[in-house]
């Protein structure tokens, strides 16, 4: 598991170092999950092996696991709960807004790209 755990962070350390020199365009998290699927997936050794083997068991202990880490959540959640009586008809119409934004954007951006692809949409 710490051998894992290791490597995890190390990955997760060179796409913040990335993303630092890069200006910070994509998320270093995201960079490195891209680095650590590229290493794990196409160096082919013994040792490769091994490591693999352990990134993907602490992988599968934290994401079975990953409830925990949204607990600090929940209680900031009941700490504000007040000024969720308060405030909570304008937090349900901002989530309900975005959310329909976020979709909408997210059809137009895979519509654009299929075409830019040259698929057609009917697909």
């Amino acid at each position: 598991m710490v051998i894992g755990l290791t490597i995890l962070l190390l990955f997760q350390l060179l796409g913040e170092v990335v993303a630092y020199l890069t200006g910070g365009v994509v998320p270093g998290p995201v960079i490195g999950m891209a680095l650590i699927s590229l290493a794990l997936g196409t160096l082919r050794t013994k040792t490769m092996a091994k490591l693999v083997a352990a990134t993907v068991a602490t992988s599968k202990g934290l994401l079975a696991n990953l409830g925990v880490l949204f607990v600090p959540a929940g209680v900031g959640i009941v700490q504000h709960l007040d000024l969720i009586a308060s405030r909570g008809l304008e937090l349900l119409v901002v989530i309900l807004v975005s959310t329909t934004a976020t979709l909408i954007v997210t059809v137009f951006c895979f519509l654009a790209t299929k075409r830019l692809m040259g698929g057609s949409i009917d697909e």
